[in-house]
């Protein structure tokens, strides 16, 4: 599993460092991030290579590439 603590940075650059660690093959990402926009911008960025969103807490976030 791949972890990125995204706390402190703005929109859009948790999304950026997601996909970069997606695109580079991680299969399984957690990231913490806290601002406000962090879960639509993360649900996009998931969303766009076919990968799962979970909340697995407050500002922590779980994405899995969906196999298949």
């Amino acid at each position: 599993m791949t972890r990125i603590d995204a706390r402190g940075m703005r929109c859009p650059w948790p999304a950026i460092r997601l996909a970069r660690a997606l695109r580079d093959g991680a299969a399984v990402v957690e990231i913490a991030a806290d601002d406000p926009r962090a879960a639509g911008e993360l649900a996009s960025a998931a969303s766009a290579v076919g990968a799962r969103l979970e909340v697995v807490g407050e500002g922590v976030f779980r994405v899995e590439r969906r196999e298949g």
